[in-house]
C-alpha cells in the first residue's frame, strides 16, 4: 500500500538524502522531496505542503535553526531535526524553535522511521479524533482553545503555537489538576516509549507556559511538582 505522505527532506549530504529516500520508498512513502539548501526548502514549502518536514542543522546558506524558525512563521507542520551536531545545548534550541523531534547523526534508518511513523500518527489521531466526546472549545479566564480548530487565542490574541504545541495543550486541557509524571506525558503525546525524554517535555512545556503568559518565576497554570511530574490546573479569576 502506498503512503501519500508528503515529506520533505533538507539536507545538504547527497549521501543522506539518497539513503532517507530509498529507505522511505522501502516503506512505501512516495511522495518525497528533497532539497539540499535553505532557499531550496523555502521554495518547496512555497509550492505545496508537507506532513512532516526533516531537516538538518548545517545548510551551505544557513542554519536549520533560523529555517525551522522561519517555517514556523507559516505553518505547523512537523519538524524532525536530523543533525550531526549532537550536543545537548544544539537539542534543546532545536526544540526551542519549534522542531518536535530531533535525531543525531549517524543514525539508524529503523529508527529515523520510527520516528516518523510515530509524530504521523500522533497528528492523525489528534486529528481524527471525536470531537462529539469532548468540548468544542476549552474556555478559560486567560485563554481558550478549539481543538476542532487548532486555534489557541491568549486574552483575545491569537497565539500561534506548533502542533506538539497543541497536543501537549490538548493534552493538559483534557486532563485538568491531574498529575503526570514526564514518562507519561511524553508517551501520551508524542506516542513512543518514554527513555531520557525529560528535556524534550522540559522545553516543550517551557514553549507552551511563555504563550500562555505563564512563564514567571512561579508558573501558575502548567506547575511543576518537583521530583513528581507536572499539573495543569485551569486559570480562574485569581489568574488576571
Amino acid at each position: 500500500m502506498i503512503d501519500d505522505t508528503k515529506i520533505l527532506i533538507v539536507d545538504d549530504e547527497v549521501g543522506i538524502l539518497e539513503l532517507l529516500e530509498i529507505t522511505l520508498r522501502k516503506e512505501h512513502f512516495s511522495h518525497i522531496t528533497t532539497v539540499s539548501t535553505k532557499a531550496d526548502a523555502l521554495q518547496a514549502l512555497s509550492e505545496q505542503d508537507f506532513d512532516i518536514i526533516l531537516l538538518d542543522v548545517m545548510l551551505p546558506d544557513g542554519e536549520g535553526f533560523s529555517l525551522c524558525t522561519e517555517i514556523r512563521l507559516h505553518t505547523t507542520t512537523p519538524i524532525l531535526f536530523i543533525s550531526a551536531r549532537s550536543s545537548d545545548f544544539d537539542k534543546l534550541t532545536g526544540l526551542s524553535v519549534g522542531g518536535d523531534d530531533y535525531i543525531t547523526k549517524p543514525f539508524n534508518t529503523l529508527e529515523v522511521i520510527a520516528r516518523i511513523r510515530a509524530i504521523l500518527r500522533r497528528q492523525r489521531d489528534y486529528e481524527g479524533r471525536d470531537l462529539e466526546t469532548e468540548p468544542n472549545i476549552f474556555s478559560y479566564d486567560t485563554f481558550a482553545f478549539s481543538p476542532g480548530e487548532a486555534l489557541l487565542t491568549v486574552k483575545g490574541n491569537v497565539v500561534e503555537v506548533t502542533a506538539k504545541e497543541l497536543e501537549l495543550l490538548h493534552f493538559f486541557c483534557k486532563h485538568p489538576n491531574h498529575v503526570f509524571t514526564v514518562p507519561q506525558i511524553y508517551e501520551s503525546v508524542w506516542g513512543e516509549e518514554a527513555f531520557g525524554v525529560e528535556k524534550t517535555v522540559t522545553i516543550h512545556i517551557a514553549k507552551l507556559r511563555k504563550k500562555l503568559n505563564d512563564h514567571t518565576g512561579q508558573p501558575k497554570i502548567i506547575v511543576n511538582l518537583r521530583g513528581i511530574g507536572y499539573k495543569f490546573i485551569p486559570p480562574t479569576g485569581d489568574f488576571l
